[in-house]
């Protein structure tokens, strides 16, 4: 297949982008290397797929992958129309995998208007291109966070989200409903995919996972939100991965189940599908930090502060549709996946330095 992936400097995108080519697909990558966070770190993650910082990148092209021969890349915003609708002219993707985004749940409530460009106009640029150059699989990241005050766990996929507490779980529950839109309009095979708390090697550091880490290598303290008492459904990066390729591999088909008089949000009529990928398997964040911790042969310094604004106590993913439809489940044990993710960052960060 040839697959258009946006997002391919970001954390999931790269591990996405790198498993598709060693399986042998072809992959064009997308990303406006934004820094929201580390831009360093974006682009060691390109050179990983032989995308190099060169000038090169700044001119809108297409450039060649020195690793992969079936890889190239462009740097571009979701924003630009005009480049969107070029690469879908002269590219004819088989499937669209949209994972860029401007993320951060914390991040939307101080700089909305970032959210609004990337996440809602970007998103409507990747669904007009899909329509109009005739690419019928297109899979997108949505979130855990659209379940808002949802407090009934685990979260199902039938569960309605209409009580969203930030600006960035918003966005991604438009993204849904834009896409059942154009599924039902136009025949696109749409698999949204609510991801749940992704950790691993090369991953954000705006997320708790790497801000751990690099505090505790670097003795300083930690900030622990709501006195420790949360829990996340923390998954391994390369089960959320395996899961994204078995839905671009089986688009989504329209249900003859789907009842208009009573609605189930999990199903429809038009071939549109929504997906937890998460590890069913939630973990107190003392015992996390506790795991990482062990790994790192470190005892952290805490600092127990109150509950962040748009944050929430517990996530907890249902992922029966996973399994009832590929036979699937995320199930890297935390501590597997917490020795990977140290093994990395030491690797990647020299001990003691601070960025």
């Amino acid at each position: 297949m040839k697959i258009l992936v946006t997002g391919t400097a970001g954390f999931i995108g790269f591990h996405l982008a790198k498993k598709l080519l060693e399986r042998g697909d072809e992959v064009v990558g997308f990303d406006n290397i934004n820094d929201y966070y580390d831009v360093n770190l974006k682009y060691a993650r390109l050179a990983e797929l032989g995308i190099e910082r060169h000038p090169e990148l700044d001119s809108g092209s297409l450039v060649q992958s020195s690793k992969y021969p079936k890889h190239r890349f462009i740097k571009a915003n979701l924003e630009d129309s005009q480049t969107i609708n070029r690469l879908f002219e002269a590219e004819k993707f088989d499937a669209v995998c949209n994972l860029a985004a401007q993320a951060g749940v914390h991040h939307s409530i101080e700089n909305p208007h970032a959210y609004i460009q990337s996440n809602m106009v970007g998103f409507m640029n990747i669904l007009e291109a899909c329509r109009n150059y005739g690419v019928k699989n297109l899979a997108f990241a949505s979130s855990s966070s659209v379940y808002g005050l949802n407090k009934s766990q685990p979260f199902k996929t039938s569960d309605h989200t209409d009580h969203p507490i930030s600006l960035y779980a918003a966005t991604k529950k438009s993204n849904e409903m834009m896409a059942h839109t154009y599924a039902h309009l136009y025949g696109i095979s749409c698999n949204g995919l609510r991801f749940f708390t992704v950790y691993g090697e090369w991953g954000r550091p705006d997320m708790a996972p790497m801000l751990f880490a690099d505090a505790i290598f670097n003795d300083r303290p930690i900030k622990v939100f709501n006195y420790g008492n949360m829990s996340r459904d923390f998954t391994y990066v390369g089960d959320i991965v395996d899961g994204i390729i078995k839905v671009i591999d089986n688009p989504a088909l329209a249900s003859n189940k789907f009842d208009a008089n009573k609605p189930n949000p999990s199903i429809s009529s038009a071939p549109y599908k929504i997906y937890n990928i998460g590890n069913n398997s939630p973990v107190q964040l003392l015992d996390f930090i506790k795991t990482l911790e062990k790994e790192i042969g470190k005892v952290a310094v805490k600092n127990f502060m109150d509950m962040q604004d748009g944050d929430v106590v517990s996530t907890y993913a249902d992922v029966s549709n996973l399994i009832n439809d590929f036979g699937y489940k995320p199930d890297t044990p935390l501590e597997v996946g917490i020795e990977r993710f140290v093994k990395w960052y030491r690797g990647f960060y020299a001990k003691g330095s601070s960025r």
